[in-house]
């Protein structure tokens, strides 16, 4: 492992989180395998990444009082045992890794498609959204069929989340957004930085169980990350959305169109 090139890379994932927002998985997971890192190793330290990574940010919205707990709770309520329950089926099913390569490798194609998706249009999902919200208009719109597909979506999330590491963060945002259409765009983003905490540390422990994290490769990506991380969300004020941003959908849609059909 070249360590420069590593740290390089967490860097470089780190600015692009900082200026775009988008989910260190999307990115980081394709990075170490272009490296030629093994899939179940990029994902399993990618899930580790992603906890330490994603705490600082939910701990700024927890001062700023940008999140809704009850929706932390509803879905940690169906991806934290979610995540469990697919790393106990990876454990008992399989032999090695290489026995579930494919369905990682599928997982990983489907949700960088479907994340690149979003991405594209997220715009228009923010479009006519409050920004910020001096109070929570959760209550008004919360109801028992939206709480029920807030629970589903969690489950479904365990599992793609642990068999991929992405989409944590966009997915559960997109769908959020849909639900809860008078909630603002800021206690959304607040609220699945939270979420994702507890269910990338589950999951990325359970890859440790499993013997897929390299902890001194986590320890380069998060040296070149974390400073990176500080200098993009400066960097973000003075780059537009749509220079960047379709960019970066149309990457994630070649290597999730490579990883799910070839």
């Amino acid at each position: 492992m070249d360590i420069g090139l590593t740290i390089f890379a967490g860097a470089t994932v780190g600015l692009a989180i900082g200026i775009t927002g988008v989910g260190g998985g999307s990115l980081m997971t394709p990075i170490l395998l272009l490296f030629g890192f093994p899939l179940h190793i990029a994902v399993g330290t990618d899930l580790l990444y992603a906890a330490v990574t994603k705490s600082g940010g939910a701990v700024l919205h927890a001062g700023q009082q940008s999140i809704e707990w009850p929706l932390v709770f509803l879905l940690a309520a169906g991806s934290v045992p979610a995540a469990l329950l697919t790393i106990l089926g990876l454990h008992l099913l399989f032999d090695s890794p290489d026995q579930y390569r494919q369905l990682i490798t599928t997982t990983l194609g489907i949700m960088l498609i479907v994340t690149a998706a979003i991405l594209a249009f997220r715009v228009s999902f923010l479009r006519n959204r409050p920004v910020a919200a001096t109070r929570s208009d959760l209550k008004v719109q919360s109801n028992r069929s939206s709480d029920v597909l807030t629970f589903l979506m969690g489950i479904g999330l365990g599992v793609t989340v642990t068999l991929s590491s992405v989409g944590a963060a966009a997915v559960a945002t997109a769908v959020l957004l849909l639900l809860y259409p008078r909630l603002s765009a800021l206690r959304i983003v607040g609220t699945n930085m939270v979420h994702a905490v507890p269910l990338t540390l589950v999951a990325g422990l359970g890859h440790f169980y499993l013997g897929n994290v390299d902890l001194f490769l986590l320890l380069c990506l998060l040296i070149g990350s974390l400073p990176a991380i500080y200098v993009g969300t400066k960097v973000a004020v003075f780059m537009p959305d749509n220079i960047l941003q379709p960019i970066l959908a149309v990457v994630l849609l070649a290597i999730g169109v490579r990883y799910t059909f070839f």
